[in-house]
């Protein structure tokens, strides 16, 4: 038996005496500080609690808050030991204890502790051994795969220090296989040493490649963004599947297998930037656990002996997993917790313990907390749902290169990469447009020697080809691609683009694509709407609602936000939706972080991506009968404007006035190109403008190739106009009167004026002529977005079982059990033309009846472009005073606005009625009113203010 006499004065513990009495003065509420004496030892029958831990720990606002509640408790004395003894002393001289409380943090001697518990046999609250696996993150996911709880799809890669070159790992561009097992980017790697907050996560080379490296807090940031994208060749590592967890991340604390508490944070992977609060504390909402999740928690604090635990969770696609089991841990800022933690370790020391010391002792039974739940009141309604659609930001000119090839070497990349399966083949990552550009520049020196017409063409394309694929000096997978086509036969000479002689024999078709990337400006308009759309919501007024706790931001936090974002794969596209995420939840840093996290590929059965080259029938009737009404050499006529403007929208009529005489105004574009061709040639010639760069590291020689494809395509060999090019010709015009105005050259706003009046007249009548055509080709383009649409506002009112904020932290909130179902659907014009067609023409609601409904369709047709951020959003908002099944019960509101202002000699868009038009802030406005002294970026091309609201109650 173990000497229990009482420790000398150096080794005495630091204790906290019970027995105070709750209605008792100042001084009996405290704690006792002092250090105590021999002859001060805690009275008969009190049970001593020790707290064996750093100092750090021991001293903490939430281990302080705890104990003192914990005191509170009759029979139940606190002792704190002192650091230097636990470093310094033997563990015979360790203070004595009837149940200890006792966790490993850095520089703890868990060994002595063990030595400790061996010796005094106190009762354990948190089990000392297992603390020894929560150290190595192997054993922890060994113990959660024993305990059947779900866990991202891992492997463990084990290094030899003395040979780390030897190990079972093969890296490849956008994959590493350990052990076998294949983990595509974005995947994360983790030291196996749980002590080693070194964790890093790898995106793959589509998304921009690069990784996140998460570290341990340092001042407000938790990880950085780096561009470096191979794994770590030293050390032993986890590797697991990436989660996609919307950008936040739980954080669950047990006290016991019957109590956890829940909270969110915003997850360090996504920027990096630590959300704090007025007191520099970590802002983090409280959330509630589904049931599953409750047994996940009671799984983990048995499975590893820990009464008081901390760890991940991760939900994602519809399931929760584990991630890191951290021992010891307790909530930073919350009293609540504090009371139950300090109620439910003291209810069982004193069950455990009582007895031994014939202490008269039972459990209270208390009622349940009753949850006080606010509800709406008078006319108020409740925000359920919002889906927006929403067009990419500003982009460059998309552009394409065809070629025919026969060598050789095209035919082996061709077979490399699986060509022949399908016959067609895409070529989108880095190695792979690498080997491409290879190809060219050995092309290009072996036809160095030769003269001949056929190979000087060969030269120039290929010399395209080289030139783009060198562009920025390193290779995005979203920025270019080539498309490699197998031709049996050889391709036919079909245009004034492909000029070689007709050969015999099997061939490829090179289509290079490069361009129609977003923007920095296209960023900016992106991430600016995301901040003001936070308006939309309840508590997000006054200057984008940019400031701290926000509703919308709040609402997030708390999981009462139900958030997905999804874009087409188009690469401009999905950094718009990232930067649209980037400015409505005030994220920081990197856009590849934010779009591997928050945004979902939607590409699966045309929901957001259409094929352009497959053109239904109806599309090709109404392009072929645009093509001979254009091709008319005379003024339009009466009939003419019966026969391509029969929906009498007022923006189309206007663009025919200005228009007059279709062939005639071709000429005068046709004219106007060549001038520009002219004057840019002029500029390559001239030694100033060597190293001119312009936008977006554009140099005069890739605008020069761009105006000259357009000037060589535009008009055919029989004279007669391609009209399928002016929205390319605009698409330049727009982007060089927008970014490159300061090259000066001349006629340039005139050649925007008639393009973009032709422009006006070809896009949106190329989805359809009349009314019947509109809704087919319509609805080919986006029955599976409506149809999706149609899911999300049912399922709103369906799904009352996720996302709820935990009730006793919600007073003040209204309907805290519910939540708000959000939407994002990023895409390409096609998809917004087509959905605006389907709303304007699909008998939603008749002109002649409703009042409201033909102001929003009048001012539908004064619209002429549906420019870069063009909007549509649906609300749907629920009154729960109102009978279920009454037609009050649901309101719908749509929302539209024709987004960013074009150039400053455009004309003035119409006015909207503006969001929420009974609201005297935002009268007049779709959001609040843009400075341009705030967007610097934004001095051409600024977000349109106005927005046309249109209402529609019933359900």
């Amino acid at each position: 038996m173990a000497d229990h006499s009482s420790p000398s004065q150096n080794n005495a513990p630091l204790f906290f005496c019970g027995g105070q009495d709750d209605e008792g003065d100042e001084e009996g509420d405290s704690l006792r500080t002092d250090m105590q004496m021999d002859s001060d030892m805690p009275p008969e029958r009190q049970i001593v609690v020790g707290i064996c831990c750093m100092m750090k720990k021991s001293n903490s606002k939430p281990m302080t808050q705890i104990l003192e509640r914990l005191c509170r408790f009759e029979f139940i004395t606190v002792s704190i030991f002192p650091e230097d003894v636990i470093l310094d002393e033997a563990v015979e001289k360790w203070p004595l204890c009837d149940c200890l409380i006792c966790f490993h943090s850095k520089g703890f001697p868990l060994d002595k502790a063990v030595s400790y518990a061996k010796l005094r046999n106190p009762l354990l609250l948190n089990d000392l051994n297992m603390q020894y696996f929560i150290q190595d993150r192997r054993e922890v996911y060994r113990i959660l795969q024993e305990e059947g709880i779900d866990l991202p799809r891992y492997a463990v890669l084990n290094r030899d220090p003395d040979t780390p070159e030897e190990c079972n790992l093969v890296e490849g561009e956008d994959q590493v296989e350990v052990n076998g097992d294949i983990f595509q980017k974005p995947f994360v790697e983790k030291p196996v040493c749980a002590e080693d907050h070194n964790v890093y996560i790898y995106y793959p080379s589509s998304a921009g490649g690069g990784s996140q490296r998460l570290f341990r807090k340092i001042g407000s940031r938790s990880s950085v963004y780096s561009s470096e994208s191979s794994v770590r060749k030293t050390g032993s590592y986890i590797y697991e599947e990436f989660m996609p967890t919307d950008g936040t991340d739980v954080k669950v604390y047990t006290v016991g297998p019957d109590y956890a508490h829940a909270e969110a944070r915003k997850s360090p992977a996504l920027d990096g930037k630590v959300e704090r609060d007025s007191e520099g504390k970590e802002i983090r909402y409280p959330v509630m656990l589904t049931a599953m999740e409750k047994l996940v928690a009671r799984k983990v604090c048995l499975a590893f002996k820990q009464t008081v635990c901390g760890f991940d969770l991760l939900r994602a696609n519809g399931h929760s997993f584990v991630c890191d089991v951290n021992g010891f841990s307790f909530v930073k800022n919350s009293m609540k917790y504090y009371d139950d933690c300090a109620k439910i370790l003291g209810n069982m020391v004193m069950r455990e313990l009582a007895p031994q010391f014939q202490i008269p002792w039972s459990i209270p039974i208390e009622a349940e907390d009753i949850p006080i739940v606010p509800t709406t009141s008078g006319t108020m309604m409740e925000l359920r749902c919002v889906i927006a659609i929403i067009r990419h930001g500003d982009r460059t000119p998309k552009q394409k290169m065809k070629m025919e090839v026969r060598n050789s070497m095209f035919f082996d990349l061709f077979g490399k990469y699986g060509g022949y399966k399908t016959g067609k083949l895409k070529l989108k990552k880095p190695k792979q447009l690498q080997e491409v550009l290879d190809i060219a520049r050995q092309l290009l020196a072996d036809v160095g020697q030769h003269s001949d017409c056929e190979v000087e063409e060969k030269k120039s394309k290929l010399g395209q080809l080289k030139t783009v694929l060198e562009m920025y000096g390193h290779f995005s997978g979203i920025n270019r691609k080539v498309q490699l086509t197998y031709l049996p036969h050889g391709r036919p000479k079909t245009s004034s683009e492909e000029e070689d002689s007709q050969k015999v024999g099997p061939s490829l078709l090179l289509v290079l694509k490069w361009g129609g990337e977003l923007t920095p400006t296209g960023r900016v308009q992106a991430e600016e709407l995301g901040r003001a759309f936070r308006c939309m919501y309840p508590g997000g007024r006054g200057d984008y609602a940019g400031f701290p706790g926000c509703g919308l931001l709040r609402l997030h936090s708390t999981y009462r936000h139900d958030l997905k974002i999804y874009a087409s794969d188009e690469g401009r596209v999905q950094m718009t939706a990232a930067a649209f995420a980037k400015g409505l939840l005030a994220l920081e840093g990197e856009l590849t972080p934010i779009l591997v996290q928050m945004v979902k590929s939607a590409n699966m059965n045309g929901l957001l991506d259409s094929d352009s080259d497959s053109l239904t029938g109806c599309q090709q009737r109404v392009k072929a009968r645009l093509h001979d009404i254009m091709q008319k050499k005379q003024d339009f006529t009466e009939d003419d404007y019966r026969k391509l403007a029969p929906t009498g929208s007022v923006s189309l009529v206007n663009s025919m006035r200005t228009v007059e005489n279709p062939v005639r105004t071709c000429d005068q574009v046709y004219s106007l190109i060549q001038s520009l061709t002219s004057q840019i040639r002029r500029r390559l010639d001239d030694p100033t403008s060597t190293d001119l760069q312009l936008y977006h590291s554009e140099t005069l020689e890739l605008m020069l190739q761009r105006w000259s494809k357009l000037e060589r395509d535009f008009r055919t060999k029989n004279g007669r106009y391609d009209i399928s090019k002016i929205p390319d010709i605009y698409d330049c015009i727009k982007y060089d009167v927008q970014h490159n105005a300061s090259l000066g050259l001349e006629h340039t706003p005139e050649l925007f004026r008639l393009s973009r009046a032709l422009a006006d007249i070809i896009i949106p009548q190329e989805y359809g002529i009349n009314r019947e055509e509109k809704l087919e080709i319509s609805y080919a383009y986006c029955l599976p977005l409506v149809k999706k649409i149609q899911l999300d506002l049912q399922r709103t009112h369906e799904d009352e079982a996720v996302n709820k904020l935990h009730p006793l932290y919600s007073r003040g909130v209204m309907s805290p059990g519910r939540h708000v179902r959000t939407r994002l659907y990023f895409t390409s014009e096609s998809h917004v033309h087509s959905l605006l067609s389907i709303f304007r023409y699909g008998g939603l609601l008749d002109e002649e009846k409703d009042e409201q409904w033909k102001r929003a369709m009048d001012y539908l047709n004064a619209v002429s472009e549906l420019n870069y951020m063009t909007q549509i959003v649906i609300m749907l908002y629920e009154d729960n005073n109102k009978d279920p099944s009454s037609e009050e019960r649901f309101h719908v509101e749509l929302h539209f606005s024709p987004g960013v202002r074009g150039c400053e000699d455009q004309d003035k868009p119409p006015l909207g009625f503006g969001f929420r038009p009974a609201s005297a802030e935002v009268r007049g406005w779709g959001f609040p009113s843009y400075v341009d002294d705030k967007m610097p970026m934004l001095s051409v091309v600024r977000i349109c203010n106005e927005c046309c609201t249109m209402g529609l109650q019933g359900g």
